[in-house]
Parts: C-alpha cells; sequence; structure tokens
C-alpha cells in the first residue's frame, strides 16, 4: 500500500481536470479556496461559476483523518465501527449552462481504516456518471464506450459489474427513476491487491475527460429556449434531491465535519420544483423518461 503515489496522483487529476474544464470552457478560471479540517487534514476547493459554457463547476480534493469512521462508512461494512481513518480522494460536478449539455459527476477517492487490534484495512471506490437533460443517443453511447475501454485490461466482467453497480446507485427510490443514463460505481475495492486496484481507479479517474469533454463541446453551443431551460431546472431539482437524501459522499462529509461549502458545491445554481409537472406526451422530455433514464446497454449502441 502506498498512501503518498495515491496522494499524488490525486493531487494530479484535481489539476488536469480543472485545466480541461477551463479550455473547454475559455473564459472563466477555477476559484481555489484552500481548508483545513479542524478534527484533521484539509484539502483544496476549486470553483468556476457564470463562466462561457459552465454555469457551475467545483472539482475539489479532500485528505482527511479522524480517530473514528463516521455511520456513512461503516454501514455496510459494522467491523470496522470504531476505527481511526484516513480518506482522500477528488470529487467533481460540472453544470453546463446549454440544456442540451448534460451534467456530470465524477469522483476517486480511497480510504485506511486502521485499529490496534487488527492489520489495517483498505479500498478505493468511484466512478463516474452522466446526467443529461434532453437524451442524445450520439452522447450516451460515446460516454459509456469510454467507460468501457477504460475498464477493459482489468476484466471483461468489470465494466457490465461496475455499470450495473451505478444504475442501481444513482437511482431515486422515493421517485422510482434513475438520475441519468449512468457510467460506472464501484466501492470497497481491495482485491486482488493494492496495484491492480489502484491502476484500475486510476483508469477511471483519467478517463473522466476524455468521455465528457468532446460532449461538451459537441452540445455546448446548440441553440436553446426557455422551454428547455426550464427543463433543465426541473430536472436539476432531481440532483438536488439524490445528493442531500442518498449520497454517500455528501452524508461522510457532512457527519466528518468537512467543510460545508466544498461539500454543497455539487449542487446547482439555479433550480425549481413545479408541483406533480409531467411532460407532454411525445414530447422531447418525454423521451428522456421513456427511453435514455431507464438503464440499457449503450455501450453496444448504434451512436
Amino acid at each position: 500500500m502506498d498512501k503518498a503515489a495515491v496522494l499524488r496522483w490525486l493531487q494530479q487529476l484535481q489539476d488536469d481536470i480543472c485545466a480541461a474544464v477551463e479550455a473547454e470552457d475559455g473564459a472563466a478560471r477555477f476559484r481555489e479556496d484552500e481548508w483545513q479540517r479542524p478534527g484533521g487534514g484539509g484539502g483544496r476547493s476549486r470553483v468556476l461559476a457564470e463562466g462561457a459554457v459552465i454555469e457551475k463547476g467545483g472539482v475539489n480534493f479532500s485528505h482527511v483523518h479522524g480517530a473514528e469512521l463516521p455511520a456513512a462508512a461503516t454501514a455496510a461494512r459494522p467491523e470496522l465501527a470504531g476505527c481511526s481513518f484516513e480518506a482522500m480522494g477528488v470529487s467533481l460536478v460540472i453544470h453546463p449552462r446549454n440544456p442540451y449539455a448534460p451534467t456530470s459527476h465524477a469522483n476517486v477517492r480511497f480510504f485506511v481504516a486502521e485499529h490496534a487490534d487488527r492489520e489495517p484495512a483498505w479500498w478505493f471506490g468511484g466512478g463516474f456518471d452522466l446526467t443529461p437533460y434532453y437524451g442524445q443517443s450520439e452522447d450516451c453511447a460515446h460516454w459509456h464506450r469510454v467507460a468501457r475501454d477504460a475498464c477493459a485490461p482489468f476484466g471483461a466482467e468489470i465494466y457490465p459489474r461496475f455499470k450495473h453497480w451505478c444504475d442501481e446507485y444513482f437511482f431515486l427510490r422515493h421517485r422510482g427513476e434513475h438520475r441519468g443514463i449512468g457510467g460506472l460505481f464501484f466501492d470497497d475495492l481491495n482485491e486482488p491487491d493494492f496495484a491492480t486496484c489502484f491502476g484500475l481507479a486510476r483508469a477511471i479517474g483519467e478517463a473522466y475527460i476524455p468521455a465528457y469533454r468532446p460532449i461538451l463541446a459537441r452540445r455546448k453551443h446548440q441553440p436553446y429556449g426557455e422551454r428547455e431551460r426550464n427543463f433543465q431546472l426541473y430536472r436539476r431539482g432531481r440532483y438536488v434531491e439524490f445528493n442531500l437524501v442518498y449520497d454517500r459522499g455528501t452524508l461522510f462529509g457532512l457527519q466528518t465535519g468537512g467543510r460545508t461549502e466544498s461539500i454543497l458545491m455539487s449542487l446547482p445554481p439555479l433550480v425549481r420544483w413545479d408541483y406533480d409537472w409531467h411532460p407532454e406526451p411525445g414530447s422531447p422530455e418525454a423521451e428522456l423518461y421513456e427511453r435514455f433514464l431507464p438503464p440499457r446497454d449503450w455501450a453496444d449502441q448504434p451512436a
């Protein structure tokens, strides 16, 4: 286990993603805030707001430690209750202004849990997922093909497993609908060995920009009107609901006393909730629900 190597890579990943997003926006720059966590550790938050293309985007790096893992981290692994912890990761969300350009999210994280009576436990987690407002088959196919290619060197079974995991995770149970078209999600990755797990986490983290940037470039200048903008703001409400009700990273950050501004930077700047709204049958808005949100094998679909 080489924690220093993971730390260096995560810091470089934040730099690389920020540079690519700034280049695609073409106007705005990220604002950086370095912060310290009272319980131990800290991070650097970078937020880009009111750009030419990006309405709000955040790319956060954190490296924190504490005396006891919070409930969000031990819910699936109760044997780790009472362990001290060290957690590091990069988490990002990009909210473009154009409704035809999807929101994207990615994160990669590394945990170490230690207890005096046993060997340290470590694991990687993360992934990336796409949330379109107006579905485009070309974009969905590209996103999932890049995801599949990133996983391929580590075994043909990895992409289907992580894709299915993503489809299950980003599901709003109270709405009975998926948040977007998925991608990859994994957690508790610690087999077969550290080098393999780190390699897979790196491959996924470094695939985010090749997956997202071509989509953003295609859609960022597509004409739209008030109807499309209103639907985008309505669907952003689903994003907020998921992050505040279900997202493990949000819960972990809040439960460990993390920096609130950094934890909630994932939320979009503008959003709306309309009471009992339903899309018009046969409309592009209805197509999102009927054709794009239900899980599909996008990587095998013709673009």
